[in-house]
Order: C-alpha cells, then structure tokens, then sequence
C-alpha cells in the first residue's frame, strides 16, 4: 500500500510576512559590492561582522517578525497596545539577536523599520501599495512606547543631539520618505533600463544614500564622512549607475572612500532592506524569488 501523502500546511499571513523581511534581510546583506558594509567580498568597515553573521541573525529574527505580524493582525489598527507589544516582542527579538552573535549589533535598526512594516502590512489581507503600508506603520511610530526605557548614551541618542537629527526614527515617523521617494523608484528606473537585479539594488542603496543623514556614518566620521558619503552615492547614479562602467568607477571610489573613513552605512542598509521588503508586497509587479 502506498504511503498516504502528506498535504504541504499553508503559512499564514503572519509567517508569509516574516518570511518575506528575512529573505530582505539576507538579500540585502548578500548584495554586492556595498561601499563600507559587509557582503560577499567580506567585512567592509566592520572589524566584528561577516556574512555569515549577518545570515544568523536575520534567521534568527523570524520568529520575532511573525509575532510582530501576528501583533498587527490581532488589532488591526495603530493603536498604543499594539504600540507596547511591539515594543516589548522588538526588545526580546534583540535580546535572541545577541544572544546569537555573542554580542554583536547586527539588525537593531532593522527590527525597528520591518517590525513596523510587518506589522502594518499584516492588519488585513489585501495586498495593498508601499505607501499604504509605510503610512500605516508611520501611524505606529508616532506613539511612544510605554515600557521603553530612554537610553540617551546610546550611539543613536549621542548623534542626533551632536548633529540635530533625528535617525530612524524620524524615518519611520514620517512614512520613510527614503524609501518610498529614493530607494523604491530607483530601483524600478534601473529594472526598467534593464541594469539587471543586482544592479538595480545596488541603484536603490545608492538613492537611499545619496540623501540619508546616516547615524552611523555621522557617529564614525561625522559631518564630513556624511556628506563624502552622500556625493558619493550620487556620483555613482550621476555617472550612470552600478551597471555602467563609468557607475562603476565611481563605486569603487566610494568603496575607498568609507573604508578609509572606517564608515558603514548601516542606516541605509536597513533601509534598503525595507524597500526589498516592501517591492515584494508590491501588488504591481510579480515576487521575485531569490537573488537574480
């Protein structure tokens, strides 16, 4: 007698979605060649990151992104519940994200922006457009969590009062206007003049950083690696982007340039995560699958 064969179990909404901001995650990291930040190629400006690291952590995180899609799915609204439990599954999620790195930030900034995003996108079942779930989630992060306690030694605290900027949070609070305005319609231009996948990308990182007050390059190299920075990733898209030779030139430049200033581009690497993220929601265009 033949064995019976067992039906696949359809993942929920909530599972979807955390499968879909790991999958950002580790394109993002995967993503090559990134000025100053980890990828294939190896380290960046980090001394305590590698690929591999980065892989863990995201792997890590999918159980701290279904709960937080799970969390947007039971209320349904922005709501100051949902606001503490989201706080309260992002401070565990971390905790689980030292835990597996043996102490190393890998993804703070990103189980902010996609714990917002996921969250937001998970309160009904239709797939709806970017800027609906990006004003959904900014509508979360204008609420202030209750059970946070303020940190202002933090790197992040310590920047945005030496430099009067607002980070991440900002980002979020106002519909993250670099992705929606920078990262995503860039990404689609160099779709469109078929610069291929990795390319186009790389484009989308480029425009996110092109105009991004980064804290993490301002907390390493301040103003001036902030602004090397951003000149930089517009010369890039200036000279014809990561799939034109002369693009190309202007990377490697810019690559030299955070190396030497020991900058990473953190901020716009999560960024970038969330566009990736967001472009797979997208309900005009197909779900691309993997890397290309």
């Amino acid at each position: 007698m033949n064995a019976p064969i067992e039906q696949a179990r359809v993942l929920s909404r909530a599972e979807t979605l955390a499968d879909r901001v790991v999958d950002a995650l580790i394109d993002e990291a995967d993503l090559s060649p990134k000025p100053g930040l980890v990828d294939k190629r190896g380290s960046g400006a980090h001394s305590d990151l590698h690929l591999g690291l980065m892989h863990t952590s995201a792997l890590s995180l999918w159980p701290t992104f279904r709960a937080m899609a799970e969390a947007g799915e039971h209320y349904g609204q922005a709501s100051q519940p949902l606001r503490d439990e989201l706080g309260q599954i992002g401070r565990d999620g971390e905790r689980e994200m030292l835990r597996v790195t043996g102490g190393v930030n890998t993804h703070r900034g990103a189980i902010w922006a996609l714990g917002l995003l996921s969250a937001a996108a998970a309160f009904d079942e239709e797939s709806l457009p970017a800027s609906t779930i990006a004003w959904r989630a900014a509508r979360i992060a204008l609420l202030d969590d209750s059970a946070a306690a303020p940190n202002p030694d933090s790197h992040g605290a310590n920047v945005c009062r030496r430099y009067g900027v607002r980070g991440a949070r900002e980002q979020a609070q106002l519909g993250f206007p670099a992705v929606l305005q920078h990262g995503l319609p860039q990404l689609r231009r160099s779709r469109a003049a078929h610069a291929g996948e990795q390319n186009a990308r790389l484009d989308a990182l480029l425009a996110i950083m092109g105009i991004l007050s980064d804290t993490c390059v301002l907390h390493r190299a301040g103003l001036d690696g902030l602004q090397r920075m951003q000149s930089g990733a517009r010369a890039v898209l200036a000279a014809g982007g990561s799939a034109s030779f002369a693009g190309r030139q202007q990377l490697r430049r810019l690559d030299r340039d955070m190396l030497a200033l020991h900058a990473s581009p953190g901020g716009a690497a999560d960024l970038l995560a969330a566009t990736l993220f967001l472009d797979r929601l997208a309900p005009e265009r197909p779900t691309p699958h993997g890397s290309l």
